[in-house]
């Protein structure tokens, strides 16, 4: 059966990545926007005011929010660091809100999946990650446990609501993997910091399949991870990319280099984080690049 599904944060890479994947299949995207709309599939809304108009909610099946300034688009400062988590608990609590107010008035349940991150346990080292983990300690971990909070309005009126804490997500001028892919192109793709560290990757892929599951499964509400199953260390990421791309990959990159080019970014970017996509397994969700030589084959010919 065909949906309504309104995204925030549709021209994003994965809110239109999943845009495409909807449409493809037949659903109705509505896509909302902070101008003017200029077709019949947006609507408008401003989330720094925490204005969703009602009429926007009108028939939609779910609704799912990707919005929020990029974390890695530059160098962090006290105004971009403030954007960043601003620009996340404004669109959540906007639409969490105006769900309440929805299932208050009319009874109905719309499906809401809000986006979040792994950031959210912070540097770990070898410990194993799942949804039953604590908080992490540094910036990011704060801003994403206050993200997570601002879809409360919904829970409490029992809207069913899904958090989705993404990975490193592979793709062409995605986060992480942007430089990687840059600088393995050019033969100098070895570990960053000391490659030990776990990096949580997905494909855009999966995580597009694993949003639409969750569309799909408006039983299933609560936290979900969304990172392969099978984990790996950085360093084993970036020799598999090379061996790919038939470069090699043994220069490493230390963390005092990254500093210099990304800033304090660097220290998300070489966080370790063995995160496991426990409660999606759980549930019967296939990856369909499940492992690190499947993504990587896909993440060089994508």
């Amino acid at each position: 059966m065909t949906k309504r599904v309104a995204i925030a944060g549709s021209s994003g890479l994965i809110g239109g990545a999943l845009r495409r994947h909807l449409t493809a299949r037949g659903d109705q995207v509505v896509s909302l926007v902070r101008r003017p709309a200029r077709a019949s599939e947006e609507r408008r809304w401003d989330p720094a005011r925490g204005r969703l108009d009602p009429m926007a909610l009108d028939g939609l099946d779910a609704i799912v929010n990707l919005a929020g300034v990029g974390i890695g688009d530059r160098r962090w400062n006290d105004v971009h660091k403030q954007a960043v988590e601003q620009s996340r608990i404004e669109t959540t609590d906007t639409i969490s809100v105006a769900l309440a107010i929805e299932h208050d008035r009319s009874g109905r349940s719309i499906r809401f999946v809000n986006g979040s991150a792994v950031g959210f346990y912070g540097d770990r080292g070898d410990e194993v990650l799942t949804e039953d983990s604590a908080a992490g300690d540094d910036f990011l971990a704060g801003v994403v446990s206050r993200w997570e909070a601002a879809t409360q309005p919904a829970q409490d009126a029992a809207v069913p609501v899904a958090i989705v804490r993404t990975g490193l997500v592979m793709a062409r001028g995605a986060g992480a993997f942007q430089p990687l892919l840059r600088l393995a192109r050019l033969g100098l793709g070895g570990p960053l910091g000391s490659g030990r560290e776990w990096w949580p990757y997905v494909t855009l892929v999966d995580e597009v399949r694993a949003l639409t599951h969750l569309i799909d499964h408006p039983d299933l509400t609560g936290v979900f991870n969304v990172a392969a199953p099978e984990a790996k260390r950085q360093k084993e990421i970036a020799a598999a990319i090379g061996a790919a791309l038939r470069r090699p990959s043994v220069l490493p990159a230390p963390r005092i280099a990254l500093r210099v080019v990304v800033g304090e970014f660097a220290d998300s970017i070489l966080a370790s984080q063995r995160v496991t996509p426990s409660r999606l397994l759980a549930h019967g969700f296939e990856f369909e690049y499940p492992d690190l030589q499947s993504s990587v084959t896909w993440l060089v010919q994508a």
